[in-house]
């Protein structure tokens, strides 16, 4: 019987021919490092609703919806009818448009907590400018993030974010303190050093909860150490915003952040992101009839495509649905089914494991067993490393490729409210079988 990896050679064999013209074309053969994969990515040609269709037309159930930006799945009917509304009637309109006005309405609807919104291009310019305005706020320089998380590729958040180091000079990295997850600890730090800005969390855990926090506790006590210490509080919600509820982790948990960083679902499938929160933070981007202040002091944000008409028809079009059509409760309960369903499929399949996670995000342990209730994953970080391993989460994604189903980082499924049970179910038998052939290869 052919192996696991043959089989993927032969199912995606016109992604060989792609694979190769990406390696003459990009820096590492793909544009993204999460896109890189062994022995060669599988290449997409089209989507729609929860599939997506690789150039050998092969139907895959997709959970990585682009990169968790597709909360509603692939071409919903609204938004594709706003995105190719604006498009006939101007794709950038070179000054300030009523497109951005209604698109940071129907943010500010969602997440009444921000008192300002400025729109960016993507999550990593959204933490990039959170921090500079903080920065700017408390006259400090330094932040604080945790270990693991990941808030962009930009040089103030790359240390112990899970990416190499490459370029980024030692005076950014002396500006950054990696604190474990743990309050006690931020007190501390807090407490001895003086020049700290700002604090930021994943609001979920690390890569998206899969180093999940215990919250809503954790966030909740690091609102209150921040607020003790007079630092400004970022929750990034490129992930969670709008998807832990239709307001998002602070929606969730009533919690009122400082600033929130904001990206993919907020753009619906568009690129576009943004930063909200208080009006005294925020306001240090405006221009006051001051010389000194608007050449020197002001904070300053360009960016060409910060809400471009068609980034706003489709966020605007897409917050709209969330706050409206219950888009939230359909993904949560596919996502409870995925979650018991997986959880059974280790038991039958006597490998052990567990799936847990909350909303519409499930993540997967392979190799170890845990006693939480399948919502937040209490297993610390080193149990967790080992248990999902590069090589491990490589071999699942390739296995579950090869059964029709691509999961995100071959460790986590991002549903969608376009998932139904049919959907849902035919994932279950693609995990069975792919658990039973990481078995017999001796993965597992």
């Amino acid at each position: 019987m052919a192996t696991i990896e043959e089989r993927y050679v032969q199912k995606f064999s016109k992604s060989v021919d792609w694979h190769e013209r990406g390696t003459d074309v990009f820096a590492g053969g793909v544009t993204h490092q999460t896109r890189f994969t062994s022995p060669f990515a599988v290449y997409i040609d089209h989507a729609d609703g929860p599939f997506k269709y690789d150039v050998d037309d092969n139907q895959i159930i997709d959970y990585v919806m682009g990169n968790g930006s597709l909360l509603m799945g692939h071409n919903p009917s609204e938004v594709v009818a706003a995105v190719n509304a604006q498009a006939s009637r101007g794709t950038h309109l070179g000054g300030a448009t009523t497109h951005e006005i209604r698109y940071a309405e129907a943010v500010k609807d969602l997440m009444p907590n921000l008192e300002r919104v400025r729109f960016t291009s993507s999550g990593t310019e959204s933490t990039y400018l959170a921090i500079r305005l903080a920065r700017a706020y408390t006259g400090k320089t330094k932040i604080v993030k945790f270990r693991e998380h990941f808030h962009g590729w930009h040089d103030y958040v790359t240390p112990e974010s899970g990416q190499s180091l490459g370029g980024v000079p030692q005076a950014a990295l002396d500006t950054v303190i990696v604190a474990p997850t743990d309050v006690a600890a931020v007190d501390r730090i807090l407490t001895n050093d003086s020049d700290v800005a700002a604090v930021i969390v994943e609001c979920n855990g690390a890569h998206y909860g899969t180093f999940p926090l215990l919250n809503p506790q954790f966030l909740q006590d690091i609102r209150d150490v921040t607020s003790k210490h007079g630092v400004v509080f970022i929750m990034d919600e490129v992930i969670t915003g709008f998807r832990l509820s239709s307001g998002g982790a602070q929606g969730r948990w009533n919690l009122e952040p400082d600033l929130t960083t904001m990206a993919k679902i907020i753009a619906g499938g568009q690129p576009g992101a943004a930063v909200g929160g208080r009006a005294d933070i925020m306001e240090l981007m405006s221009f006051r009839d001051d010389p000194e202040w608007d050449s020197v002091g002001r904070v300053p944000q360009g960016g060409t495509f910060n809400a471009q008409p068609v980034t706003a028809a489709a966020g605007t079009a897409t917050l709209h649905a969330i706050a409206t059509q219950g888009v939230n409760a359909r993904a949560d309960a596919m996502a409870l089914r995925l979650k018991d369903g997986l959880n059974e499929a280790f038991i039958q399949n006597e490998v052990t494991g567990h799936a847990h996670g909350i909303a519409s995000i499930v993540h997967i342990n392979l190799g170890a067993e845990c006693d939480c209730d399948r919502g937040l994953c209490a297993m610390p970080y080193e149990h967790i490393y080992q248990t999902m391993p590069q090589e491990m989460t490589r071999a699942m994604r390739r296995v579950m490729l090869v059964n029709g189903v691509d999961m995100m980082g071959g460790r986590a499924f991002l549903v969608s409210s376009a998932h139904e049970e049919e959907v849902i179910d035919r994932t279950l038998e693609a995990f069975s079988a792919s658990l039973k052939e990481l078995r017999e290869e001796g993965v597992v």
